[in-house]
């Protein structure tokens, strides 16, 4: 595997969020965060209430990457570049996997491919499907192959440059007709990042003046940066390149081991369950990725504390009674990271 120069992916990746950050306003730092996660080969749940552009930024991010609904065929198998998957109550798992069908003419089963046969999945809401068909994404997700009938298909073949990268997203407000992810499940995804409202007056203004002449929506005007082979270079290139020196290994081991309420008691007053050692692997991957997008061949302490809320929030059960505390104060769909956030940043000047 050819490897890049650090210094290219920074520029590669500064001009991708450029790009992005052109069509979506007052996101930079989740723009990033996804990057990172894409770096890191690894998955991402978007979060936010309706209307704040979270499938228009994962649409953004595809443009960038050249990957559209067309298919490619590598090794002798059709994937689209990227893929939109509407999770509604009545989708079953063959809908996003594929199915065998029974051809009449030749009186035997084909296997029809999914919409999961991507570079770029894009599963909408998904809290919306019941638990087997969330459960059908997640588990490619963490096996990146998908079996039908008595074959089995890969969904990543690094060799000839093909990813697989899941985007979701979900509601953090409406309860009714959803189906909220089960702790392990969410564990599989690298991120969980919330996106809120517009951050300023002059951003908000900014992106109504950025609708208010189109009728087409601003991302469809992008154009590609780099191509997908690209993605699958930097991610070996970070995982290869960037090391982690030992006092910062065990800086993100004391984080971690901190978050328990067995080890440091405090903990118990903000969490009921710490993080697990797949987290500390995650927030190692993450904090790497993100010293590659600053150009460094090295984790620094900065690094790590960039990514740790946002590989750590959803991978740590909040303490109940005070998260009750919280909603009573209003904003209940905000409260538990508000919870967690605090618990960190009481974690973060332990440690330090």
């Amino acid at each position: 595997m050819i490897v890049l120069d650090l210094s290219e992916i920074k520029e590669v990746c500064r001009k991708i969020s450029d790009s992005i950050n052109s069509v979506v306003l007052g996101y930079e730092k989740e723009v990033k965060l996804i990057l990172v996660s894409l770096l890191s080969n690894g998955h991402v749940l978007l979060e936010g209430v309706p209307g704040v552009a979270k499938t228009t930024l994962i649409k953004s991010i595809a443009k960038t990457l050249g990957l559209s609904e067309k298919t490619v065929v590598v090794d002798g198998v059709p994937y689209r570049g990227f893929s939109r998957i509407q999770f509604t109550p009545d989708l079953m798992p063959s809908d996003i996997t594929g199915t065998l069908v029974y051809n009449p003419q030749t009186r035997e089963f084909e296997p029809r491919l999914g919409p999961v046969f991507s570079y770029i999945v894009l599963a909408d809401e998904i809290n919306r499907a019941v638990p087997r068909t969330q459960s059908a994404l997640l588990q490619a997700m963490q096996e990146r192959e998908v079996t039908i009938g008595d074959k089995t298909y890969p969904l990543e073949i690094r060799e000839k440059g093909k990813f697989f990268f899941v985007l979701a997203t979900q509601n953090p407000v409406e309860q009714e007709a959803t189906y909220p992810l089960p702790e392990a499940q969410l564990d599989r995804f690298l991120m969980r990042i919330f996106m809120e409202y517009p951050p300023s007056l002059e951003v908000e203004k900014n992106v109504y003046r950025l609708h208010m002449s189109r009728v087409k929506e601003p991302y469809e005007d992008l154009e590609p940066v780099v191509e997908a082979p690209w993605i699958v270079k930097a991610q070996e290139t970070v995982a290869t390149q960037v090391t982690v020196p030992e006092d910062i290994l065990e800086y993100i081991t004391r984080l971690i081991r901190s978050t328990r309420p067995q080890i440091f008691e405090p903990a118990a007053d903000y969490f009921e369950l710490g993080a697990s050692p797949r987290a500390g692997i995650f927030l190692v991957k993450a904090a790497k990725a993100h010293a590659a997008l600053r150009g460094s061949s090295e984790v620094e302490e900065v690094d790590v504390e960039e990514v740790l809320f946002s590989v750590l929030n959803h991978r740590l059960i909040p303490s109940f009674e005070k998260l009750v505390e919280i909603e009573v104060k209003g904003e209940r769909h905000l409260a538990r990271y508000k919870l967690i956030k605090e618990g960190l940043d009481l974690i973060k000047k332990t440690v330090r």
